[in-house]
């Protein structure tokens, strides 16, 4: 019975449409139509999951990472899971101090919605200002993650470091559509983020 119900919790955290009915005929099942993902991770990938999120807490979007990997977790079969977590114990991260996560939720907001974000940003000189800024992209160099867009105070592209970010609220204006050209090529050494390697 134990084992069902952890393999049931499992399914509904994977977000599997599932449906139950009590008593006699009754029990558990997918919902009509719907269809389990095949998950096929070795243990050493299904550790790299982990390592790179949480190595990266400061990335964009970090928290919705976590919940996917926890997702992915959730439904590998119970030998690899088990593989996995004594190969993550292996593992250490020193998890840099963290930015504010009303902030990061802000800013990852405005990206996703591309409305203007209204932040208050001190810059390396101490100066404190509050701005009007269209996002467009986030880039890490170097492990520093930047907020880069087009700041309506300076009618230009900038680039600010997300650490220094005190204050952001997602506005109602949607963004005027600065593209990612507008921020000039990126270093050699970057690429942006997709599924494939290389």
């Amino acid at each position: 019975m134990r084992t069902i119900k952890r393999d049931l919790d499992a399914l509904e955290n994977s977000g599997a449409p599932l449906w139950s009915r009590p008593g006699p005929g009754g029990g558990y099942g997918l919902l009509s139509g719907a269809s389990l993902p095949p998950i096929s991770l070795s243990p050493a990938q299904a550790v790299a999951l982990m390592a790179a999120v949480s190595a990266a807490p400061d990335a964009p979007y970090a928290d919705l990472a976590t919940a996917g990997v926890k997702k992915i977790l959730d439904v590998l079969d119970p030998r690899t899971r088990a593989r996995a977590d004594e190969l993550a114990h292996r593992i250490w991260v020193n998890k840099a101090q963290s930015s504010s996560r009303a902030i990061r939720s802000a800013l990852e907001e405005a990206m996703a919605e591309q409305r203007v974000v209204r932040i208050r940003y001190t810059s390396k000189t101490g100066a404190t200002t509050t701005r009007s800024v269209e996002p467009v992209l986030f880039a890490s160099n170097n492990g520093i993650w930047y907020f880069i867009g087009w700041c309506q105070m300076r009618d230009a592209i900038r680039w600010f470091i997300a650490s220094r970010i005190e204050q952001a609220t997602v506005t109602t204006t949607a963004c005027s559509g600065h593209t990612v050209q507008e921020v000039g090529e990126p270093p050699a050494n970057a690429r942006p983020v997709h599924g494939q390697a290389g």
